[in-house]
């Protein structure tokens, strides 16, 4: 009787299978919905709402009552809307009754010919419209505004911050319970190391992608639906390379911390591990918020992996970067990302069944896999 030793499933195969079972586990669990739903809702808030805020609080048109002779100059201001009424005398009792928030009636001894009156607050709308102001010439009017260039930082840089500390803990924190599981040694024993860590990062990527994705999406549709108010055209660019920069820059964030992951035991020195890699993703954010006004230091965060995702974006929204700038910080970036994934699997390789005190990095590297 012939017995056939069951076939090793090929490399691929099993990437597809961890990288989906990472998919299911990290898409189903509770903090990914929540997280997701919360980011959702406050993007769409920031970019639907937060513009008409002026609008809303600015209280509407301005009633103003008005004799017969004046009527016809005050219905051309804006943001006003006017009530006749016979004489002075009425137009200050509609004012008292409160149906107007100001009269406009002459007055002879003003060098302009009229007075205002008010009930208790002095209508400041009604003023500005009456003063005279000189033409003005707006030399570029589609400048950024500094708020909005320190805001489109923040909004970057928070979701890049968040999805690296959320889908990266969840990758570190799944293979230290593999370990203290032993599960890790049950796996090794049909698959490749190299196969588990790809289809980890792939796994995880995917539903990073996912969700940065929706946010993209949320984001463009909020703008089309605040386009009188938000520069549409001129943050579809700047969003669309911050996907694709995520996109290589998470894969090499993910190999990172699974590799780091790789060289404890237990998750009581799982956050030392991870110390080194938290600093190099918040310390280029942190710049990026503090030197967005400086040319120089932006150009200089664009060609550093570890903030590139941020910084190009930016760059190019506030049209400080040349058209072929964007390509040379993600090519650097994929460079790095691949010398990121060979480094982490040499780590990954060599700490993944090593127990006891946690290992060193160049203890891993000088171990024998």
């Amino acid at each position: 009787m012939n017995t056939q030793t069951p076939a090793r499933p090929s490399f691929w195969s099993t990437v597809g299978i961890v990288a989906k079972r990472e998919i299911v586990v990290r898409c189903m669990s509770k903090s990914f919905i929540i997280s997701t739903l919360i980011i959702l809702a406050i993007m769409f808030f920031a970019v639907v709402f937060t513009p008409q805020l002026g609008k809303l609080m600015s209280g509407g048109n301005t009633t103003v009552a008005v004799t017969a002779d004046l009527a016809p100059k005050l219905s051309a201001l804006p943001h006003t809307t006017v009530i006749e009424v016979a004489d002075q005398d009425a137009a200050r009792n509609a004012v008292l009754s409160e149906e107007a928030n100001a009269a406009v009636v002459p007055d002879a001894s003003n060098p302009l010919g009229i007075e205002v009156l008010a009930l208790r607050d002095t209508p400041t709308g009604l003023l500005s419209s009456l003063s005279v102001s000189p033409n003005v010439q707006l030399l570029d009017p589609n400048a950024p505004h500094p708020a909005l260039r320190y805001f489109l930082g923040l909004g970057f840089g928070m979701v890049w911050l968040m999805a690296v500390i959320l889908f990266g803990m969840g990758i570190a924190n799944s293979v230290v319970e593999e370990k203290q599981t032993r599960i890790v040694e049950i796996l090794l024993a049909s698959v490749s190391s190299k196969a588990l860590l790809t289809g980890k990062i792939i796994g995880n990527s995917a539903a990073a992608l996912a969700q940065i994705l929706a946010i993209a999406a949320t984001v463009i549709g909020g703008l089309a639906i605040n386009g009188s108010v938000l520069p549409v055209a001129n943050l579809v660019w700047p969003i669309v390379w911050f996907v694709v920069l995520f996109m290589f820059g998470f894969v090499m964030i993910a190999a990172l911390y699974a590799a780091a992951a790789a060289l404890v035991s237990r998750t009581e020195d799982l956050n030392t591990a991870l110390q080194p890699l938290s600093w190099l993703v918040m310390l280029p954010y942190f710049g990026i918020i503090v030197g967005n006004s400086n040319p120089l230091a932006m150009t200089v965060m664009s060609y550093i992996p570890f903030s590139a995702p941020v910084a190009v974006p930016v760059r190019i929204f506030l049209g400080q970067s040349a058209g072929w700038e964007p390509f040379a910080s993600l090519a650097l970036l994929i460079l790095t990302t691949v010398a990121a994934v060979w480094f982490a699997a040499r780590i990954y390789d060599r700490g993944l069944l090593r127990t006891g005190k946690p290992l060193k990095w160049r203890e891993a590297l000088t171990a024998a896999s």
